[in-house]
């Protein structure tokens, strides 16, 4: 077909699968009726038996031999046709609507149809219904969809759906087999972008120096990514792209680290998104990596060491400015989800040479749920922390305007423990559209209060300083979500998120995962003036990031955690990303071995 490749990017289909999932949006069943539902359309072998007209209007009586009933019939639009059609006597094949009228069943302004038999489809696609039959006619045949990878039963309920002969078929589809098929299209379509070059180098550098040393035992889970991220790098063959999901807390830094050790004596660069995140790296791997490692820090202001020469430069985007920045065979960049698309593939192209491309690892702290991994390890290799070093103490609480005494009073606790306070706003400035305080607000009353107040918010140009010194001198943090990601306050343990339905629940977890990094007993308090909400009561039963990545998917559809423009492209009709883990994984082998 000519005009297919047209029809197909209206259709926004790049697969085959793509168009087999576009099912009709009804059928027109043209099979006799073999009994009467009220309400519903039906079709009946008709014979004519009475024929009158009044007030413009056609009465027709037909008979139903087959059920043994008469059938009132009313035509309120009548035409010529009508009068010459509907004789006594005559045979007909009537279509509609059943009522009762009266104590009488009636089927008004009835179709008269030529054949019956047929379970017709109807498309309401962005294209013509016709052009959508003749590509579904032409493309979705038994034998293409076995060529896609697909088995009988996929096969049969595709076919059923497009082609079908029995009511049960569209009525009740299969709906185990179509959420394989989803995941099954999704996941090798990833897999045909995946592009794979060869790497600068193999890089078996040695972490034992580094482990041994740490006054800690690493967890499981980081032990066993530390093995996947070694095994990535010392290939040649192939640049490696890996993506590891740790939850708030997970030690993912501990990672960046033992890669920068795997790559030793070459060079490693890791790219964070503030200075703030860049400084904490930093100062984690003077502390903890061994003093033959040359380290520099590399900021739009300060910077420090020297990055021609040292073996792991650590810096924000001021790294892609660089036009002397040396080479190095692994890139890692952090939080990688906060830079663009375009940011991150600079960062890779600038230490490309030829085809051969730098070991890439990127890291997040924002956990998906399992299935959403599994699919996305077709597109690039993902790896999950789960766990963390140590076991939180968080109680998090719905709260109200009736428990505000009481918080007052838990925070002047914590405070005498010289422990710290965050309170989230919703907003910096006062605004009519929502029912809560905003941080201009709020600020005068906690400073009348309390000593050692800070304030900051996203637009606040000196909102790293301030975070830093809140760290070493601060009792209370008045902020709004700018602080989510990243800032590491060990002294943290009470936080309070102001209107905290309007927020997403991975949100919330990020801003929750602030509180009792170093094991500390902490509060998390959702503040709203709705407590009966079951999603906010749903966040407080549990504090697996993983499980709350699988709520947030129920209460909304998530995002794609590689890019968020391709959000449309996880969007599923039948398949449930939270729910789904055993098709998805059935559906990754079968992937695999297409």
């Amino acid at each position: 077909m000519q005009e297919a490749k047209a029809l197909f990017q209206k259709l926004k289909i790049v697969s085959l699968l793509d168009l087999a999932l576009l099912f009709p949006s009804s059928y027109d069943n043209t099979t006799l009726s073999n009994r009467i539902n009220k309400g519903e359309s039906h079709v009946f072998d008709a014979i004519v038996k009475e024929v009158s007209s009044f007030n413009g209007k056609l009465r027709v009586v037909f008979d139903i031999s087959d059920l043994n009933i008469s059938l009132n019939s009313m035509f309120f639009r009548v035409t010529p046709y009508h009068y010459k059609l509907f004789t006594v006597g005559t045979r007909h094949y009537i279509q509609g609507r059943v009522d009762e009228y009266r104590g009488e069943l009636q089927m008004n302004q009835p179709k008269s149809l030529k054949r019956v038999g047929d379970i017709v489809p109807k498309y309401s696609t962005a294209i013509k219904e016709s052009s959508m039959r003749s590509l579904i006619e032409h493309y979705i045949s038994e034998q293409m969809l076995y060529s896609e990878g697909l088995e009988n039963r996929e096969v049969a309920v595709i076919m059923g759906l497009h082609y079908p002969k029995t009511i049960e078929q569209v009525s009740s589809p299969d709906s185990e087999a179509l959420k394989f098929i989803e995941a099954f299209n999704h996941m090798k379509k990833l897999k045909g972008k995946r592009a794979d070059f060869p790497a600068l180098m193999s890089l078996t550098g040695d972490i034992n120096p580094f482990v041994k040393n740490l006054p800690f035992v690493l967890t499981n889970e980081q032990l066993m990514v530390i093995d996947e991220v070694q095994e990535d790098l010392k290939r040649n063959d192939r640049a490696s792209k890996r993506l590891i999901i740790g939850d708030v807390g997970s030690g993912k830094t501990m990672i960046i680290l033992a890669a920068a050790m795997m790559a030793y004596p070459q060079k490693s660069i890791l790219m964070a998104p503030t200075s703030l995140l860049a400084m904490q790296i930093y100062e984690e791997a003077q502390k903890f990596l061994p003093s033959t490692i040359n380290l520099a820090l590399v900021k739009q202001s300060k910077s420090e060491g020297d990055y021609l020469t040292a073996d792991f430069i650590i810096g924000t985007h001021a790294i892609l400015f660089k036009d002397d920045m040396p080479n190095a065979p692994l890139v890692m960049v952090d939080e990688q989800h906060r830079f663009g698309t375009k940011q991150r593939a600079l960062l890779e192209n600038m230490m490309t040479n030829d085809e051969r491309k730098p070991h890439f690892l990127q890291l997040s702290a924002t956990p998906i749920p399992r299935t959403q991994a599994m699919m996305q390890s077709e597109l690039i290799d993902v790896s999950l922390i789960t766990t963390t070093p140590f076991d939180k103490d968080i109680s998090t609480e719905v709260v109200g305007k009736e428990n505000f005494r009481r918080l007052l009073e838990e925070m002047k606790n914590e405070i005498a423990q010289k422990h710290q306070v965050l309170i989230i706003y919703p907003l910096v400035e006062e605004s009519k559209e929502i029912p809560y305080q905003s941080l201009d607000e709020g600020r005068g009353f906690w400073e009348k209060r309390f000593k050692h107040v800070y304030v900051t918010h996203g637009k606040d140009k000196k909102k790293e300083e301030v975070l830093i010194e809140f760290r070493e001198k601060g009792d209370i943090l008045l902020a709004t979500t700018v602080v989510e990601v990243g800032i590491s306050l060990p002294r943290l343990t009470l936080i309070v998120i102001v209107g905290a339905e309007r927020l997403g629940l991975a949100t919330l977890h990020q801003l929750r995962g602030r509180v009792g990094r170093l094991g500390l007993k902490s509060w998390c308090y959702l503040f709203t003036n709705n407590k009966k909400n079951g999603r906010l009561e749903s966040f407080t039963q549990t504090e697996s990031g993983f499980e709350i990545a699988k709520l947030d998917l129920k209460f909304r559809n998530s995002g794609d955690i590689l890019d968020g423009t391709v959000q449309s492209g996880m969007q599923f009709k039948w398949l449930d990303l939270a729910e789904d883990e055993r098709i998805v994984q059935v559906a990754k082998g079968r992937v695999k071995h297409s």
